[in-house]
């Protein structure tokens, strides 16, 4: 058990590493892929905006600087505002942005799970107050003459 404790951990720390570099040197592929246009709306990485072109210039020179990725962001959020990230921030009201979804899911799949659970169940006839476990009740009996006429026109059919 230790064993597998210990290999969890370091896969763990393995994969941590790349995330830590990206943060302290990214790539101006990372970053656009990650920032949008605010004019076209389309991340800049596939934008030819002459918006989108400026910010990827301003991304090459902050990252020549030696800034993070995080402190490159922040400069283009407060130059041109949170529409600029592809993603919502995981803070405040756009945590709605996040966690919606997820509850309309949850929500939806319980919903799916109590009418499945129901329509599997067995159904109660409401009018069946004889209690002999939901077989229709028996009408009214018919006198010895109708009776007699009933069995005469269903032989004809036989």
């Amino acid at each position: 058990m230790r064993v597998v404790a210990l290999a969890a951990l370091a896969a763990a720390l393995g994969l941590a590493t790349p995330a830590f570099a990206s943060e302290e040197r990214p790539t101006p592929a990372e970053l656009e892929s990650e920032l949008v246009c605010p004019v076209c709306e389309s991340t800049l990485d596939t934008s030819n905006a002459p918006v989108a072109i400026r910010m990827k210039e301003i991304i090459r020179e902050r990252i020549a600087q030696g800034r993070t990725k995080t402190e490159i962001k922040d400069e283009l959020v407060a130059q041109f505002g949170t529409g600029v990230l592809a993603t919502p921030p995981k803070e405040g009201l756009d945590l709605l942005a996040w966690v919606l979804p997820l509850a309309g899911l949850a929500v939806g799949a319980a919903a799916v799970g109590v009418l499945a659970w129901r329509w599997s169940r067995p159904r109660k006839d409401d009018d069946d107050d004889d209690g002999d476990g939901g077989a229709p009740a028996a009408g009214p009996e018919l006198d010895a003459e109708l009776e007699h006429r009933l069995d005469r026109e269903l032989a004809r059919f036989e």
